[in-house]
């Protein structure tokens, strides 16, 4: 679970932006950072520091991965042919906490998964407790028959601030997800606007 999971509301605060599009972000009220200097005035980002922002708001919208994560996450959409903003793009996309987060199984990124770890989903009808688990097209992920009646999930269904996307195909009643296509930037619902191009400029300089 990650380390962040309670202090969530600072990863907005500290990007300036609502990043999952919550009503209770605490950055609907105040768009100044968190801390004591979190009031003075921005300085305009340097290249770099706009590389950087675009890095950590991407790294943070998925549960705050670790610096590790991320990097290995983009060595492997390095390798593959295309390119490499949309490739790092799918893969996010298809790790099976942030499937369980689009298919509005329970309400945040967090919680999906801690959901994972503890065992709650099944895919092609095997039980799996890892989070970064790599989805692939046509995968048929459930929540385990013990677990549907989870109020955590009987909430997150109702949830009107989020739509599932079309590459997900979603049974709410029977509580079921079929992962129909690795999806491009454009087909991802971000509440904000997402940089994948400048990481991609973040890590060849560095």
């Amino acid at each position: 679970m990650t380390k962040r999971t309670s202090a969530k509301h600072k990863i907005d605060r500290r990007m300036g932006e609502n990043i999952w599009g919550r009503p209770k972000s605490p950055v609907n009220k105040r768009e100044y950072g968190p801390g004591q200097h979190g009031q003075r005035r921005k300085n305009k980002l340097s290249d770099f520091g706009t590389q950087l922002r675009a890095k950590q708001k991407l790294k943070g919208y998925y549960g705050d991965l670790t610096e590790k994560q991320f990097r290995k996450i983009y060595g492997e959409a390095e390798r593959v042919k295309g390119d490499t903003g949309e490739m790092l793009i799918g893969l996010l996309e298809r790790r099976l906490d942030a499937v369980v987060y689009r298919a509005k199984l329970v309400a945040t990124i967090f919680a999906a998964r801690q959901f994972v770890n503890h065992g709650h989903v099944m895919v092609n009808g095997r039980r799996v407790n890892i989070a970064s688990y790599r989805v692939k097209e046509g995968d048929l992920i459930e929540v385990r028959q013990k677990s549907k009646q989870m109020a955590l999930i009987l909430e997150a269904i109702q949830l009107t601030e989020r739509d599932v996307p079309d590459y997900l195909e979603v049974d709410h009643s029977r509580l079921i997800v079929r992962f129909v296509r690795t999806p491009a930037l454009g087909d991802v619902p971000y509440p904000v606007q997402m940089e994948p191009n400048l990481v991609v400029e973040y890590y060849a300089k560095n």
